[in-house]
């Protein structure tokens, strides 16, 4: 009866609070070679809007939090929408966009296209958030308008649906300089040159369900089960995998909720 008793709570609490228990994760990233002043990087990933949890009411939340974080740059590493995620219901991108254009950084926001975003209409989405100043970087990359002139952002397209082309992404930037990366798939982190100061990630969702000890027990796509949550241990720079906002096929998620990130890079050890 005591174990009847906790797997219904254990249920209740990954199906009913757990998926809407959004949390922002503080990281900082001391980089010996930094010599600009402290840089805030917000990052928020598979919004899956729609998903239970995960409606337009989250994703003004994620808006909230993200800019009360008052960060320099905001990157969207893709999964904008959902399909067939159980008790979920379809948001039209153009109202997604309609949330996402109130987000605000000197550096500008940035986003890439996710496998879920190419199987609905890849450049429906693109227009949509375009439209919404949010600029799509799909294995591409900018110069960002930073006082030393010397920081790219490159973005990388979805693994699993054939869009990422790594060398193509990199391909225009000079050698001397460094690099942010963004890419919906952690399956590319290998592929990260050694300019790169740091990338992010998502797609995972963290596995969605995290056991002790064994950690995510499935990760979609190309990646190894252990690159489903935070820093990957051997990439070529610091990647991390973000857990993300919803959830896809099932809405349900148990010691892995979903979060906003803010990461800090700086020059300076931190005291």
């Amino acid at each position: 009866m005591l174990i009847f008793g906790l797997l219904l709570g254990l249920a209740g609490w990954s199906f009913g609070f757990e998926p809407g228990w959004l949390q922002q994760r503080q990281l900082t990233l001391n980089a010996a070679d930094w010599q600009g002043p402290p840089l805030t990087i917000a990052v928020a990933a598979d919004f899956h809007t729609g998903a239970p949890h995960a409606g337009l009411p989250m994703l003004r939340r994620v808006v909230a939090e993200i800019n009360a974080a008052r960060p320099d740059l905001i990157l969207l590493p893709g999964d904008f929408v959902i399909q067939g995620v159980i008790g979920g219901e379809k948001v039209a991108p153009a109202a997604i966009a309609a949330e996402l254009r109130q987000l605000r950084a000197p550096l500008g926001v940035f986003a890439t296209l996710g496998n879920h975003d190419w199987w609905h209409d890849g450049q429906e989405i693109a227009q949509a958030l375009e439209a919404a100043g949010i600029r799509i970087l799909e294995n591409q990359a900018v110069l960002l308008p930073t006082a030393s002139g010397k920081l790219w952002l490159a973005g990388i397209g979805d693994d699993m649906t054939g869009h990422a082309e790594p060398a193509k992404a990199f391909a225009g930037i000079p050698p001397d300089a460094r690099v942010i990366a963004m890419m919906h798939d952690p399956a590319n982190a290998p592929t990260l040159p050694a300019q790169t100061l740091v990338a992010f990630a998502g797609h995972t969702h963290g596995g969605q369900i995290r056991l002790p000890l064994i950690g995510a027990l499935i990760t979609p796509g190309r990646a190894p089960r252990q690159h489903a949550y935070g820093w990957i241990p051997d990439a070529p720079a610091p990647t991390w995998v973000t857990s993300g906002i919803g959830t896809s096929i099932l809405p349900v998620r148990l010691n892995c909720p979903p979060e906003t990130v803010v990461l800090n890079i700086t020059g300076k050890e931190s005291t």
